[in-house]
């Protein structure tokens, strides 16, 4: 059995919204989100994205639905997961 170190044992308590990147970054997963779900129903419409006016079909939908949950994904992990930087 290997012994725990402290640097295993001790984990750091902070929560999702206790630094600043945290917030930032899930307030990005949050958005991404979002804007994937906003692609996916309008192209699921057979829609035109508004301020770009790109005419969208199931297709372009379901990748930009894909492309934004995986940004969501890894925003949310890294405001899950990251340490604190230098400055603390």
């Amino acid at each position: 059995m290997v012994p725990m170190t402290s640097s295993t044992a001790n984990t750091s308590d902070r929560g999702l919204f206790d630094t600043r990147f945290s917030i930032g970054a899930a307030a990005i997963a949050a958005v991404a989100a979002l804007l994937g779900v906003i692609f996916a129903w309008t192209g699921y419409n057979d829609g035109m994205l508004p301020v770009i006016g790109l005419d969208l079909n199931i297709l372009t939908g379901v990748i930009g639905l894909l492309f934004g949950f995986g940004i969501a994904l890894v925003a949310f992990v890294a405001a899950v997961y990251m340490e604190p930087g230098l400055d603390q």
